[in-house]
């Protein structure tokens, strides 16, 4: 078997349904030099027995369990702490790899000497009888990602800024022990600071257009971005917003900046709006509506162009 070159971290918790297929990704990959660690984070379902039978029957895979459940980015850190490959990437244990995305990962990288390499995503839905489907590319993830670009950075391609997913990556490992880089621990949403902090860390960014992962939107409704209007969870995922555009504020990435606030503005923020509309919690439109107006007096300062949809939440947020 070849030598190791890349370390997929694959967390977690109560996925037995889903985690069969992750893994089975995993195995059809057309590059093979690669080592997954399974983080089971204190499942209660059959999670954990998934993953001992894929590391029973394939030495590539290795399980660390955590007996009472810790959260995705401790999970994602107990992993981190234990790669001792070139590259590292990420993948949940209810997504799916698409079968070259570790070949035209590594070849990218590889070629271009850079420190980080960003594809495209899709979402995985599940129709009526329950069978899940890609779906298309979203503009938004278009953008960060078409056409291929080797060597770039934030200040030649602010739209990359909107790619914020922790498992649409690779990267070099050296990036993460020079910069320190962990997982926030104890929050939601907590790739969107990790990902403007690779970004701004990195010495050069790859994107390339290519599916490397379909991302799973499950039909019972329990994953974390399905939850939005639950208070606590509005809560860390516009303090991850926030973080975000401080990152590459605090880095001087003027442009990254002003492409991530209009994006927010025009993709995050009007769904919120619709669930606030209902909601039965003040204090959720209390703290929409301040996220919303301080968003927006930035855009209007820095003369950030935004779409009719983005321009009419100003109403509603006054409102609040």
């Amino acid at each position: 078997m070849s030598t190791p070159a890349v370390t997929v971290i694959v967390p977690g918790r109560d996925v037995a349904a889903y985690a069969e297929e992750a893994l089975a990704s995993l195995r059809a990959q057309s590059f093979g030099a690669w080592r997954a660690i399974l983080v089971d984070d204190g499942s209660q379902d059959g999670t954990g027995a998934v993953f001992a039978a894929a590391a029973s029957a394939d030495p590539r895979f290795s399980v660390v369990t955590h007996p009472l459940p810790r959260g995705l980015s401790a999970a994602r850190n107990t992993g981190l702490d234990l790669v001792d490959t070139p590259f590292v990437g990420f993948l949940d244990a209810d997504d799916v790899f698409t079968p070259t995305a570790l070949e035209r990962f590594v070849d990218t990288l590889t070629r271009s000497g850079s420190d980080v390499v960003v594809g495209a995503y899709v979402r995985l839905r599940a129709d009526d009888s329950g069978h899940y489907a890609p779906g298309a590319v979203q503009p938004w993830v278009r953008a960060s990602t078409h056409p291929e670009r080797l060597g770039t950075s934030l200040a030649a391609h602010p739209a990359l800024s909107g790619n914020v997913v922790a498992w649409s990556k690779l990267s070099r490992v050296e990036l993460w022990r020079r910069t320190g880089l962990r997982f926030p621990e104890g929050k939601l949403y907590e790739d969107q600071l990790v990902a403007q902090r690779l970004y701004t860390a990195a010495r050069a960014v790859d994107v390339i257009p290519d599916v490397v992962v379909h991302w799973r939107e499950r039909a019972e409704g329990t994953s974390i971005t399905q939850n939005k209007n639950l208070l606590p969870v509005l809560a860390d995922y516009l303090q991850a917003l926030s973080g975000g555009i401080a990152v590459l504020d605090a880095a001087g990435q003027r442009a990254a900046s002003r492409a991530r606030i209009r994006l927010i503005l025009e993709m995050d923020v009007p769904p919120l709006v619709r669930i606030a509309q209902t909601s039965p919690d003040e204090e959720y439109r209390r703290m929409l509506g301040l996220f919303i107006r301080t968003l927006q007096d930035r855009a209007d300062a820095e003369s950030i162009p935004l779409d009719p949809a983005a321009a009419a939440v100003r109403g509603a947020a006054e409102l609040w």
